[in-house]
């Protein structure tokens, strides 16, 4: 009996040393151009959960986006950081940066196609409930989100840290269908307070369920640990806040619970 007993605590045990946050690489494609992808899940979770897209930064997808998406996964989402530029392309100086955002920032169907295209994979998941997807985004992709949000697409909620909140295409009356939550900083020259007044203003007239929350002293950035690198390199107003990028995260993962709960 006691032998029957230990193998079974040995075996739980085993279970849970293996049960953690799988990470990999993968590949989907839109209108013929092959965009790859960073899947994340824990798979001592059983059944579906929600989906939760993760939008880079203008430098492309990188490790940093893959990190969010672990992040998302310990929290027991299964997340998507998704190729918004093609073929894994990543962006080393910010003249590149500004071209491949500049392109679809000026394309906007390429850009709803393209992020459709990630929407669908994540859907597509057995581990996934396809009725409950969000999207969460930075810098660039916060704005992507914005948009994606203001085009209506079908999402739970939206979340964009430091991201650009202007827009020309506005909202429309009973378009959007996601929450919004924006998060930015009172010290980012590339968000300043007239930006926040007019996305207020912007979604109030839309009608959408929406919270603009600001972190005094914040700069662009804020969430990511490697801005003050760039930001000296490149000589550009970008600065880590570890309260501001705490904080945020904290009121995000409350967002989720609140958007994916059971009606």
């Amino acid at each position: 009996m006691k032998n029957i007993i230990l193998t079974a605590i040995l075996l739980f045990m085993t279970s849970i040393a293996q049960a953690e946050v799988q990470g990999k690489e993968v590949t989907y494609s839109a209108n013929g151009t092959l965009l790859k992808g960073y899947i994340a899940y824990d798979d001592a979770i059983q059944g579906k959960r929600p989906g939760v897209l993760v939008v880079h930064e203008w430098w492309g997808l990188d490790n940093y986006a893959r990190k969010r998406a672990r992040m998302l996964a310990q929290s027991g989402y299964t997340a998507l950081a998704l190729d918004m530029y093609g073929e894994g392309k990543q962006a080393h100086h910010p003249d590149d940066a500004g071209k491949f955002a500049g392109e679809l920032a000026k394309n906007l169907p390429l850009a709803k196609t393209r992020f459709e295209a990630a929407m669908e994979y994540l859907r597509q998941q057995k581990n996934v409930d396809a009725k409950n997807i969000a999207a969460l985004g930075y810098c660039f992709g916060g704005s992507v989100v914005l948009q994606m949000a203001r085009l209506g697409e079908d999402l739970k909620g939206v979340v964009s840290f430091h991201g650009n909140l202007a827009t020309a295409h506005p909202a429309q009356p009973g378009e959007v269908k996601a929450r919004i939550i924006s998060f930015t900083g009172t010290d980012d020259p590339m968000i300043p307070a007239e930006q926040v007044a007019a996305f207020r203003q912007e979604m109030e007239k839309a009608g959408a369920d929406y919270k603009v929350v600001t972190f005094a002293g914040a700069k662009h950035s804020f969430t990511n640990p490697a801005a003050d690198e760039y930001g000296r390199k490149f000589n550009l107003p970008l600065a880590y806040d570890a309260k501001a990028d705490k904080a945020s995260w904290s009121e995000t993962e409350n967002f989720l619970a609140g958007i994916f709960k059971q009606e």
